[in-house]
């Protein structure tokens, strides 16, 4: 049952990004992490159950036209469609080599390599990074998802943060690059 439902929900994440995609020829880039291993557990400081700070992520491999990044945590194992969205970042400086870790709430904070950039809503209805928390039993899976576009998204003054759907809408023919880590979490 597990597995037919991890299968469910992959499909329903292939089929989210297939719209982005299609359009797109993209190329892979390459997304590290100090603290993320792919394939590994979830450190428990970018959990609920430690400080819940979001984690520093770095790429390489960037596509030449680059101007913009954005920046999804999203769990494919839950969410009504899946997958859940645990962090959403956007307009991040096509300059920018990464992230860094424990991004402040207050967009006014954000460290100069990635000034401009906007925390959009997560699966919490909350402009924040909130990381993995699932229930007891099974493992869940944290795709830490990188897309490099040959834009930026437009914000309009007073308009709240956009959402991952809003965002993949917007996206839509100016993905130029992808790479993502992939790693887990579970509580006993």
């Amino acid at each position: 049952m597990q597995h037919s439902l991890r299968a469910f929900a992959a499909a329903i994440h292939i089929v989210a990004f297939g719209s982005v995609m299609a359009q797109d020829a993209t190329a892979r880039m390459s997304v590290s992490s100090p603290t993320l291993t792919h394939g590994q557990p979830v450190p428990t400081v970018h959990t609920p159950d430690g400080r819940n700070e979001s984690p520093a992520l770095r790429w390489t491999a960037v596509p030449a036209g680059t101007k913009s990044f954005v920046v999804f945590c999203e769990d494919p194992d839950v969410g009504n469609p899946p997958p859940f969205v645990h962090w959403v970042v956007y307009n991040i400086p096509g300059t920018a080599t990464g992230v860094p870790a424990a991004l402040p709430i207050d967009a006014s904070l954000l460290p100069a390599q990635i000034a401009g950039a906007v925390q959009g809503l997560s699966g919490f209805r909350r402009a924040i990074y909130r990381g993995p928390a699932p229930p007891p039993g099974k493992p869940h899976y944290y795709h830490f998802v990188v897309h490099a576009l040959d834009t930026t998204i437009a914000v309009k003054p007073n308009e709240p943060p956009l959402t991952r759907a809003q965002l993949l809408e917007a996206m839509q023919g100016h993905v130029l690059g992808r790479g993502e880590i992939v790693a887990h979490y579970e509580r006993k």
